[in-house]
């Protein structure tokens, strides 16, 4: 039977020390975080141009590249999220939505899904930022952004994923989730 020992509560996390029997027999400790999850977006405006955040983050100890995302709020759908976050961030909203399907951001140590998103039909509105967020929005063509993918310019695995199968997908050799 599984036992759990919450060592800190946040805002936003919770950490655990989680007791819990493995599938081989044996049992074993571990240091588990809950964080409700996220969804992130894949935009591509009608120039086929997609939409990167520049993103302040001390946790990364400086600038990280990223699409535009966030965490859900309780009771919140994943795709709500997506279209929250993207009038947020890259003031933008979107006539069409399509699954990516989700990930698990680091499932050894974190209970967190990230749920991905391709939105085309893009139209202007006003962002809506947090006064804790530092970025700036960029537009690039998103053959740049996969190629920046792939040579390792990008560091955040979500973008990384969420751009290499939207560009599956746009290229007809994948399906949404």
């Amino acid at each position: 039977m599984k036992q759990v020992s919450t060592k800190f509560r946040g805002r936003v996390i919770t950490v655990n020390v989680e007791t819990v029997p493995l599938p081989n027999g044996t049992v074993a400790d571990f240091e588990i975080i809950h964080h409700p999850g996220g969804a992130a977006v894949v935009a591509i405006d009608a120039q086929d141009q997609v939409c990167l955040i520049h993103q302040y983050r001390p946790a990364a100890d400086g600038w990280v590249w990223e699409l535009p995302a966030g965490r859900l709020e309780p009771g919140e759908p994943p795709q709500e999220t997506a279209r929250r976050e993207l009038i947020e961030e890259a003031g933008r909203e979107a006539v069409h939505w399509q699954s990516l399907g989700s990930i698990l951001s680091s499932p050894g140590v974190f209970a967190e899904t990230l749920h991905l998103y391709l939105a085309r039909g893009l139209s202007e509105c006003p962002l809506a930022r947090e006064p804790h967020e530092v970025m700036e929005v960029h537009w690039m063509p998103m053959a740049e952004a996969v190629r920046r993918a792939l040579q390792g310019e990008l560091r955040d695995a979500k973008t990384i994923i969420a751009l290499l199968r939207a560009q599956a997908v746009l290229d007809g050799r994948g399906s949404p989730a």
